[in-house]
């Protein structure tokens, strides 16, 4: 059983990602032929199941990390061609700027910040539960 304020830290942070998403394929989903395997953008009710990106992040509890712990950003494009290192990493700045730019309107109640963490970016901040 999960802690109810996880559960809404959860929902909320998967909103705030398929925003991003959609950002993202706005600007770069037509970049590269699709995966043939993947669902065009939209044939889905999931974001993260189709169209050219898979934009999301992931929990670590940071032990090798100077910074800690947080949700390191991931990004995928599902595509066979190889992307140039250049484009890779615009995409990923433009994602890092969209989730900057969306942490305050989502989570108004914590401070979260982005910071760079090694070759990621990682969200970092209040992760506290409260009580129940």
């Amino acid at each position: 059983m999960w802690h109810p304020r996880m559960n809404e830290f959860d929902d909320q942070l998967k909103k705030l990602f398929d925003e991003v998403d959609s950002h993202i394929e706005d600007l770069y989903g037509d970049r590269y032929p699709l995966h043939p395997v993947r669902p065009n953008r939209g044939e889905t009710a999931n974001p993260e199941a189709d169209g050219l990106f898979n934009i999301g992040a992931n929990f670590t509890p940071g032990f090798r990390s100077e910074l800690g712990r947080g949700y390191l950003i991931d990004v995928s494009i599902s595509t066979l061609e190889k992307v140039d290192d250049n484009v890779r990493r615009e995409i990923y700045e433009a994602v890092t700027e969209k989730v900057k730019e969306l942490l305050p309107i989502y989570f108004s109640d914590r401070e979260l910040t982005v910071k760079r963490d090694g070759n990621q970016f990682k969200i970092m901040g209040d992760f506290s539960l409260g009580s129940i």
